[in-house]
């Protein structure tokens, strides 16, 4: 109880709390009443907002709850086998354990339309909450490190390699930060046309933008270079462009000393250019609660 306290004070705003994705009711969404419809049994309250992946909505589920619904926009259009091979991968998610991050709770097929359906979140993501508000100070900094590391350490012990780990999919809840979108970029894979990078250029690895094959590693170098935007406001590698963005992340080593001094070392070692030189998520874990 103390603990959600803490989380309470380090983030309270004068403000109304806006949803994960920025809306607030009564702003520039539609709401509810409108005539979204739904997808499957989930009916659509209100349009929470859209990114590269999918358009995602505030949904009621049959049994009252409410829950968050990524309608996805690739079409599914394959064979049996590439349906299959999506839904294989984002059930291999739902075994992500649920402490900080949001559990997702169902996942399905409805023509051509994939869907992912999840716990959702009340609070502002961290890219949002940066923007609007300020970096975070050292202590709050330091939890969200304890927590989205724990976060990560169990997603990858689940087999799941998260891929696209930024500020936007670290949500800041009533009872602390919860990470999303687990799972997600892995099963596009199977059913996505276009070929190219993926991910969000600022918080892609090393492997990422040489088109290595990428891990867990990968996952943790990202993680870095969100704690870094959360502690300044600003990418750990920046430009104005994705090639000076991607030279950044090759070559530049960012200053670390705007840091907490109890992540400095832990998080210097996960933004190591080479893969095999990180730390796991659970090593990294251990590390900064030392």
């Amino acid at each position: 109880m103390a603990q959600q306290a803490g989380w309470t004070a380090s983030y309270h705003r004068s403000e109304p709390m806006r949803d994960p994705w920025g809306t607030v009711p009564g702003a520039d969404h539609q709401q509810p009443g409108s005539d979204l419809g739904g997808l499957g049994p989930y009916r659509f309250v209100t349009r929470l907002g859209e990114g590269g992946q999918g358009t995602v909505y505030l949904a009621q589920a049959p049994d009252g709850r409410q829950v968050a619904v990524k309608v996805l926009h690739e079409r599914i259009r394959g064979h049996a086998g590439e349906r299959d091979d999506f839904m294989r991968e984002v059930i291999t998610a739902q075994r992500v354990p649920p402490y900080a991050t949001a559990r997702i709770v169902d996942v399905g097929v409805i023509g051509d339309r994939g869907y992912v359906v999840s716990e959702y979140v009340p609070g502002p993501s961290l890219e949002r909450l940066v923007h609007e508000s300020r970096p975070l100070d050292g202590d709050s900094l330091t939890r969200l490190a304890i927590a989205t590391s724990a976060a990560l350490a169990g997603i990858h012990s689940a087999g799941v390699v998260h891929r696209d780990f930024k500020p936007e999919n670290v949500l800041i809840g009533p009872d602390g930060p919860r990470v999303i979108d687990f799972g997600v970029a892995r099963a596009l894979d199977h059913v996505t046309t276009s070929g190219g990078l993926k991910g969000t250029p600022a918080y892609m690895s090393p492997e990422q933008v040489s088109g290595r094959s990428v891990g867990p590693e990968s996952d943790v170098f990202s993680w870095a270079s969100t704690m870094f935007y959360g502690a300044t406001g600003g990418p750990a590698f920046p430009g104005h462009t994705p090639y000076q963005i991607f030279s950044a992340i090759l070559t530049h080593q960012p200053n670390l000393a705007v840091l907490p001094r109890g992540l400095v070392g832990p998080i210097a070692a996960c933004l190591d250019k080479e893969p095999h030189n990180r730390p796991t998520a659970a090593q990294l874990m251990v590390a900064i609660a030392q």
